[in-house]
C-alpha cells in the first residue's frame, strides 16, 4: 500500500470519494433513465396526435351519365294479345367513394417503437342518381307502376356500379387514402419508429399501395 492510499485511508477521505462516486453514478443512471421513458411518452403523444388529425372522412367525388330504353309487356289470351310500355331513362348520378379513417384501428409497441395498424376501413359507395322519364308510353292494361320504378332503379344502380368499377375513381380514392396514411409514416420514420401494416414493415408509399391491394 503507497503512502498515498494510508494518507487517504487515515483521513477517511477515501471513504467520501466513493460515496461520491456512488451518488454521482445513481444521478446519472435516474437522469439517463427518465430521459429515455420521457422521450418514448413524447413520441407515443406525438403519434396519437398524428393518428387523430388523420382520423377525418376522405371523399372523392364522380359524376356519371346513362341513358337506357325500358321495356315490358303483359301478354293476354295466350300471345295473340299483348300491351307494351316503355319509356326513355335519362341518368345523372352523383357517386362518391369514402373512407372513414376516424375507424382505423392500431396499436403501439413501445419497447419495438413501433406503430401497428390492425385495421383499415373499407371504401363506402354512396350513389346518388338523378332519373327522369322521357316518351312514357303505357295503355290502360299495362301501366307504369311503383313495381317498375323499383326495377328501374335497381338496374340503374347495378349498371352505375359497373361503370364505377371500369373507372379509375376507386383508384384515385385509394391514392388519396394512401396519401393521408403517408402522413403516419412520415412521422414515425422521423422519430425513428417503425410502421406495421398486415404484418408487415411499411417503408414507402408504395409499399403501403401494395399492401392495400392485397
Amino acid at each position: 500500500m503507497t503512502p498515498l492510499v494510508q494518507a487517504l485511508i487515515r483521513s477517511g477521505k477515501i471513504i467520501y470519494l466513493i460515496l461520491f462516486a456512488i451518488i454521482g453514478f445513481l444521478i446519472y443512471q435516474l437522469v439517463t433513465k427518465n430521459d429515455g421513458t420521457s422521450s418514448v411518452e413524447y413520441d407515443t403523444a406525438l403519434i396519437q396526435e398524428q393518428i387523430k388529425n388523420v382520423g377525418k372522412l376522405v371523399v372523392t367525388e364522380g359524376h356519371f351519365s346513362e341513358v337506357m330504353t325500358y321495356k315490358d309487356q303483359k301478354k293476354y289470351i295466350g300471345d295473340l294479345i299483348s300491351f307494351e310500355k316503355k319509356a326513355l331513362v335519362v341518368i345523372n348520378a352523383d357517386v362518391a367513394v369514402s373512407f372513414d379513417l376516424s375507424k382505423i384501428k392500431y396499436d403501439i409497441d413501445e419497447k419495438a417503437k413501433t406503430v401497428k395498424i390492425t385495421s383499415i376501413p373499407k371504401e363506402e359507395i354512396k350513389i346518388s342518381p338523378d332519373i327522369k322519364y322521357y316518351n312514357v308510353d303505357q295503355s290502360t292494361f299495362n301501366e307504369f307502376t311503383g313495381e317498375d320504378y323499383n326495377k328501374i332503379n335497381k338496374i340503374v344502380k347495378a349498371n352505375l356500379a359497373k361503370k364505377i368499377e371500369k373507372s379509375t375513381l376507386k383508384s384515385n380514392a385509394k391514392n388519396r387514402l394512401i396519401s393521408e396514411l403517408s402522413k403516419i409514416l412520415i412521422v414515425t420514420n422521423s422519430m425513428g419508429w417503425k410502421l406495421q401494416y398486415n404484418g408487415e414493415i411499411v417503408n414507402s408509399d408504395k409499399e403501403f399501395g401494395t399492401q392495400l391491394k392485397n
